[in-house]
Order: structure tokens, then sequence, then C-alpha cells
């Protein structure tokens, strides 16, 4: 993905809300069953809260009973990065927003086939736009 977005802080606060900066800039998460997309079944894109950038397609959606929007993969996967993190004493694939490293959550195996990978993402990181 070519054009990374660079912000400073100060710049990133202004544009988004305190639980939004937290999360996607601050590699915060959202208590369980608390997000606005958690258990969401509308259709749509979901797109990143930072730069708009799409990240996830409501048919990749799925009930994983974690409390967190979880897909099985990205709309491309140009669109995300993944990084190791071993913050809270385990070791976790993170997933970040290609272009603007917006945190968006973590990758795990042991999503439902195809891919068996489950997508578990913070709903402030997201704006789903409804077809």
């Amino acid at each position: 993905m070519s054009d990374k977005i660079r912000k400073s802080d100060e710049e990133w606060r202004k544009e988004l809300t305190p639980e939004q900066y937290r999360i996607a800039r601050r590699k915060g998460t959202e208590r369980a069953f608390t997000g606005e997309y958690h258990d969401s079944k509308e259709p749509g894109t979901y797109k990143c809260i930072c730069c708009g950038t799409p990240l996830f397609d409501s048919n990749a959606k799925f009930d994983s009973g974690t409390g967190w929007p979880s897909f099985t993969q990205p709309v491309t996967g140009e669109n995300v990065r993944t990084e190791s993190d071993s913050s809270l004493f385990m070791k976790r694939t993170e997933v970040l927003c290609a272009k603007c490293d917006a945190h968006l959550g973590h990758v795990f195996d042991d999503g439902p086939g195809p891919t068996h990978q489950r997508y578990c993402i913070n709903s402030a990181s997201l704006k789903r736009e409804d077809r």
C-alpha cells in the first residue's frame, strides 16, 4: 500500500473520539460485548476509522462468541498488516491498517474454514459503510 498517512498525536486527537484514539492510536482494547459492531448483521464494508481504508466485508463476518467483531479475512491482504505482539504476557499477532498504522485488533488461527483465521477487531477502529 502506498501513500502512507502520517499525522501527529495532536492531529489524531482532534479527529477521533477519546475512545477511538485510545484504541486505534494507543493500541487499546474495548471491553467485550460493548462495541457498536460486535453483533451487527448489516451488510457493508468496514473501513478504518482513521483513514477510511476498506478493511473487512460483512460477508467475511461471523459470530465468534468473543464479544468483538470477527472476520475470516480482510477485503484484501494489502490493506492490513500484522506485527508480533508480546504485551499482556502472551504472544499474539496484532492487526494494523496498512495505510495509517491504526491498531485494529488481533488475528488468531482458530476461525472457521476455509481460512481458519479469526480477525478479532475493535469496533472503535472501524466505520461500516452500508450497502
